[in-house]
């Protein structure tokens, strides 16, 4: 049986707008990829994506401050002026992922995996549950026990007597079945932030990151490389890092 495999990129401390270039550039790639001829319309079908063992990318960075809003969101979770983001030295963007509005900063992994969900033989809903199971597996390393909620997106803390708060942030776009955005796992993230918004669209609910809860620095480098092993445990695929 033919081994899947996703290409792995660390992008590091990046812009959210020079992410998001880097980002659509692959996404579009992979989609005219797919448009290729199928193998029957050409001599070399080893030539076409059809055919190939590749299924996409994993890009993981952090982004300098930013608030994004996805496309179905609500501009009244959003707290801040534009004179506040400039005091606070965020941006803002208005973007084409699902979810509401959400802060991405330093002590942030986020995670863009573009992938091709027809390679891994799966749909967009049992996607997004491998994201969450593959953060939820990755925290309780930590000691952390953390969750889904019914009808609200991405990973949680639900304790009794206690404000549950997000962990995660999950938001994903897909077409032809290939993804784009994707997690948001605050590992040491300066919380503050998030008092400047409704946080996905919850003004009751409250958001927490890694270090937060252990009550000590924890290696952002490490945490990536767990979730790393997650992803291809959850996912099915292999992901190197050429």
């Amino acid at each position: 049986m033919k081994t899947i495999r996703a290409e792995y990129r660390d992008l590091g401390l990046i812009d959210y707008e020079q992410a998001w270039e880097l980002q659509r550039s692959l996404f579009d790639g992979l989609l005219a990829r797919k448009a290729q001829p199928t193998k029957g319309d050409v001599a070399n079908a080893e030539a076409t994506w059809e055919s190939s063992d590749e299924a996409g990318y994993v890009l993981l960075c952090e982004h300098r401050p930013v608030y994004t809003l996805g496309k179905s969101g609500h501009k009244e979770n959003l707290l801040f002026t534009e004179a506040l983001l400039r005091q606070i030295g965020a941006t803002f963007y208005h973007i084409d992922r699902g979810g509401d509005v959400t802060f991405h900063g330093p002590g942030q992994i986020v995670g863009y995996p573009i992938i091709d969900l027809e390679k891994l033989g799966i749909g967009l809903r049992d996607y997004i549950a491998a994201l969450e199971q593959s953060v939820i597996d990755c925290v309780a390393e930590y000691g952390i026990q953390a969750g889904r909620m019914e009808g609200a997106a991405g990973v949680w803390i639900v304790e009794e007597g206690r404000t549950p708060r997000k962990i995660c942030a999950i938001g994903v776009r897909s077409s032809r079945y290939v993804t784009m955005h994707g997690f948001a796992l605050n590992v040491a993230t300066d919380l503050k932030y998030f008092t400047y918004i409704n946080p996905c669209g919850f003004a009751d609910r409250g958001v927490c990151s890694i270090e937060s809860e252990v009550g000590h620095a924890v290696s952002i480098e490490e945490v990536k490389a767990k979730i790393i092993n997650y992803l291809e445990k959850n996912l099915n695929v292999k992901i190197y890092k050429n």
